[in-house]
This record gives structure tokens, sequence and C-alpha cells, in this order.
């Protein structure tokens, strides 16, 4: 076995394997994590990212799967060393780089003052993010005719790692010791649907007064496009610096075949609201998750883009990962070389118009952990500009 000739390196002009393809094979053939103590800071389940653990390349930290069927037949290792916060990442046994990845912050030591550990009401995201889904039941959640087919948001309120229900107190607190023990530099506010009308904006805008009453840390929230658009202006008012409103699928056809409770709102009442959301947070403050693999054609999901694009939304596209004990569990995952492709479409139309991941003042397209896409924005704009 030859070791020592690596086919990555951060620090290479000139690697025989790039960045961005690496990426793009590590999300989406996933990683076998050889260490018999575990995989120790992952997370399996639960509203997403799941079944992924955080490792870091150079100075780019992307959400890995760990936990998924892929995964268990990926071509890529990791192998840890004695210290346990590196590794070494072979792919066929060959090493490609070294990896490294976040330890247990301190904050998940603490606990509320009713005996509630706080890594049950927030998690660590990426090395710097934090993020809690603030009700952890959905009404779409549990019955096949309205669920969407990908999701796994009760399967940690089953296993007993969350509760159902975070206050904005509750969140507020531990949001403060996680800036303050642990750096953490954007928090990440997502939601369950309710019942209401304002299908969650409600509860992220009493969190996020709450959050500012202790820290002045950047906030984003995340939920279905309220029925009343007033919603976008209260929730600003309360401290989300940005909003996160998840098309999942850009087809009608494909929304209802994977996630019929949610294609009930319509494609169109989605546009409605993006463009009425970037009058209220600002251009390249509203964004999309777009995941690729679900049956959305590449030509489908770069027409999306642009479309939302030109109305100033940042689509953060991820590839699909299958998720275990939902109905997608046995989904293929995207190729590398699809969303490799798809990628560096999206990120071309980003640069030509001007934004960027770096722009996002919090949430997942600023964090990029979860997809390939922030990696490939640098070239996409060298492109651009020349």
């Amino acid at each position: 076995m030859n070791r020592s000739l690596p086919l990555f390196s951060a620090t290479s002009r000139s690697p025989t394997l790039r960045l961005p393809e690496l990426l793009a094979e590590l999300q989406t053939l996933g990683l076998r994590w050889q260490d018999e103590a575990g995989p120790g800071l992952a997370r399996q389940g639960g509203a997403g990212p799941s079944d992924h653990k955080a490792i870091s390349l150079g100075n780019q930290t992307i959400m890995v799967p760990i936990f998924t069927r892929a995964s268990a037949h990926s071509p890529y290792t990791a192998r840890v060393s004695g210290e346990g916060t590196r590794a070494t990442l072979e792919r066929h046994g060959r090493a490609v780089a070294e990896i490294s990845f976040p330890e247990e912050p301190r904050f998940y030591s603490l606990g509320t003052k009713d005996g509630i550990p706080y890594w049950k009401i927030a998690r660590l995201h990426a090395r710097d993010v934090l993020a809690t889904t603030v009700l952890q039941t959905c009404i779409r959640y549990g019955h096949r005719s309205t669920s969407c087919q990908f999701c796994a948001i009760g399967q940690s309120l089953a296993a007993k790692q969350t509760i159902a229900e975070k206050t904005p107190e509750q969140i507020a607190e531990v949001t403060h010791a996680a800036v303050t023990l642990d750096g953490i530099r954007h928090v990440v506010m997502t939601t369950g649907t309710p019942r209401t009308p304002d299908r969650g904006a409600a509860v992220l805008s009493a969190c996020a007064e709450a959050i500012r009453a202790r820290t002045d840390v950047p906030v984003q929230g995340q939920c279905e496009p309220p029925a009343d658009f007033a919603w976008f202006g209260r929730m600003r008012s309360s401290g989300i610096d940005s909003l996160g409103m998840h098309l999942e699928a850009v087809t009608e056809e494909v929304r209802r075949r994977i996630m019929p409770g949610k294609a009930e709102v319509p494609l169109s009442v989605y546009f409605e609201a993006f463009e009425q959301a970037v009058m209220v947070f600002g251009r390249g403050q509203v964004s999309t998750y777009i995941l690729a693999g679900l049956g959305d054609s590449p030509e489908a999901i770069l027409e999306t883009s642009a479309r939302l694009i030109e109305l100033g939304v940042y689509p953060f596209v991820v590839p699909f990962v299958p998720i275990a004990n939902t109905p997608l569990e046995r989904h293929p995952a995207p190729g590398a070389v699809f969303m490799g492709h798809l990628l560096d479409g999206v990120a071309g139309l980003l640069a030509r118009a001007g934004l960027s991941s770096l722009d996002i003042k919090a949430g997942c397209g600023r964090c990029g952990a979860c997809s390939g896409l922030k990696a490939r924005e640098p070239a996409a704009l060298e492109v651009a500009h020349a």
C-alpha cells in the first residue's frame, strides 16, 4: 500500500484531485469510519443534516455521510490518529489527505436548571454554527400522504435526543453559552410546520427576540412561506438576519411525489414569497435549499436557480442523502459527476449575478458544509471577471 504520495493537498496549486471534486465524491459516496472508538461527534436521524459527520480539509468544513447505506461501501475511509482530532483520509487504501474534525463543544456539558442538557436544545453543526429545530414536530410528518419522504425530524425525538419544543428562553440560554464558550459565529433556527397560518414564523420570531436580548450573533430563521407575508417584516424586526424557505424540489411533479404535504403550497406561492422576502431582508439574505437527486433534471434545477438568483435569492443546492428508516432510504444519492457539473453551473450563475455565500449573514448558505457549492464559487468568480 502506497501512503507516501497523497492525491490531494490543501496547499498544492495543482493537486491530482481538486478540492471541489474531492468534496463532491465524499458527499455523494460517503465515508467509512475506521475507528473502534466510534465516530465521536456525529449525528444520526433528526431534521438534518442527518447521518453525517463534520470533517475539515484545509479551511473547508463539510458534512459527510457516515451512517448511510452508501457510506458502508464507500471507497473512502478515515483512519483516526492517536490524539483523536485528526485522521488520514484514504481512497481505496491510498492516502488522499489529512483531515480534522471538530471536538465536542464545551456547552454540551451544561444543562438548564430543570435538567435538560444543552445538546438536546441546540447542536453544533459544521465547525462554528449552532443549529436548533424549535418545533421537533410537524403537521406533515407521520402520515405517508403528507410527509416529506426524506424527512427524519421525528427520529431524534423518538430516540430522546431532543425535546419536542424549545422555549425562546432555552434557546437564548444555549446560544449565549455556545457563543461565549465555543465561539459560535451564527445560528440556524428551523422548525417543523405547525397548524397555524404563520407556519412557524411566530415561534422563530419569539426565539430571535430572546437571543437578541443575550447576544448579537447573526441568526437565520427557516420556515415555509407564511400565509400572511407581513410576517417577513415581523421576523426581521425580531432580530432574524436571514431567511430560509426551502423548496427541496423544483418541479411540481417531483414535489407532489416526494413531499405531498408541502406541495399543497405551490411553487407560485414560494416565488411570490421570495420576492416579498427579499424586499425585507435584502438581496442575498434570502435562501432556499434544493436537494439534487430527487428526480429533478439538472436543467430544471439550473433554470430554477437562475430565476431565484434574478430575484436575489441564494439557491443552496445540496446532494440528496438517503436517511435510514425513511421511505427514501434506498433511493440512490446523485453521482459525483452529476453534482460537479450542476454545482459548477449554479456557481457560475451566482458569480455573474454578484451573489456570494460570503455575503450571507447567517444560515446554511453561509456555512456551506452540506454542499460543495461554496468551494466552487472562487473559480466561478475568476471566470466571471476574466
